[in-house]
């Protein structure tokens, strides 16, 4: 498996399956349509932050994307992870790890010190980003009216 910049086919493949990604990382609470995530990631893309994806046999089976995000009380900037996903069918062999660990180490690279994530409560990615040193900073709650 390579861990690497997609090209620009790869990075229009990446973009289609991007609403399943979101999808699934919100564990099913928003569907967004592919304006939707033009709308999200295009600024990203247009600020810096990239894409690297897990190739096997020129089959993508997952990505990451990140980038930097501004503290909101500090300013400081600081390295993000913005969208992680692993295809269905190569779930389960560490693909998510070693992207985020690529990840890590780009924006170890670029001068960051800290990088931070956001996820659905209830998500399982959780666990693994708990066993990858990843604390809870802050808590975002609702209340349905």
């Amino acid at each position: 498996m390579d861990i690497r910049k997609p090209t620009d086919l790869e990075l229009k493949k990446v973009l289609a399956l991007s609403p399943k990604a979101i999808f699934d990382g919100t564990l099913g609470e928003v569907s967004p349509t592919d304006e939707k995530i033009d709308q999200l990631v295009k600024p990203l893309l247009e600020n810096g932050s990239y894409y690297l994806i897990a190739v096997e046999n020129e089959r993508i089976l997952g990505w990451i994307l990140l980038g930097v995000n501004k503290d909101q009380f500090t300013d400081i900037l600081n390295g993000f992870l913005y969208e992680l996903f692993v295809i269905k069918e190569f779930r389960g062999n560490g693909i998510s790890k070693k992207l985020i660990e690529e990840a890590i180490e780009h924006l170890r690279q670029d001068g960051y010190t800290e990088v931070r994530l956001s996820a659905f409560s209830g998500n399982k990615a959780i666990k693994l980003y708990e066993k990858m040193g990843f604390k809870i900073r802050t808590v975002t709650m609702n209340l349905q009216l």
